[in-house]
């Protein structure tokens, strides 16, 4: 008996050096994460191209303005590439836009990929 209450101290006191080292280092991880946020936070946005939406918004049209002018000022009409280096939309922005101004019936696909205006 009395052997098992030494074994019993040993591991009490070997636990609760165990439980200080384990407070130490979480203090030390709890100056660091800040250091890390603060990092994290100072981090530059990535850079983004200007995209036309924003630009046409400052010059007060739309999306939808952009892409009909460009389709406008071609005789024989515009392809998806065509407009997609003048408006500098991103494909999506893009394909949403020529659906909505087809629906509208501004504008009709003249075969796959060239669009016309009415």
């Amino acid at each position: 008996m009395p052997k098992l209450q030494t074994e019993l101290k040993a591991v009490s006191k070997s636990l609760t050096a165990l439980s200080k080292q384990v407070e130490r280092i979480s203090k030390q991880l709890d100056k660091l994460q800040p250091a890390k946020k603060a990092a994290a936070k100072r981090k530059a946005a990535p850079a983004r191209k200007p995209a036309a939406s924003r630009a046409a918004a400052a010059r007060g049209t739309t999306v939808l303005d952009a892409v009909f002018d460009a389709i406008k000022r071609t005789k024989n009409g515009a392809t998806v590439v065509q407009l997609k280096q003048r408006t500098k939309l991103d494909a999506r922005q893009l394909s949403n836009a020529l659906y909505k101004l087809s629906k509208k019936g501004k504008i009709y696909a003249k075969s796959r990929g060239l669009y016309v205006k009415k």
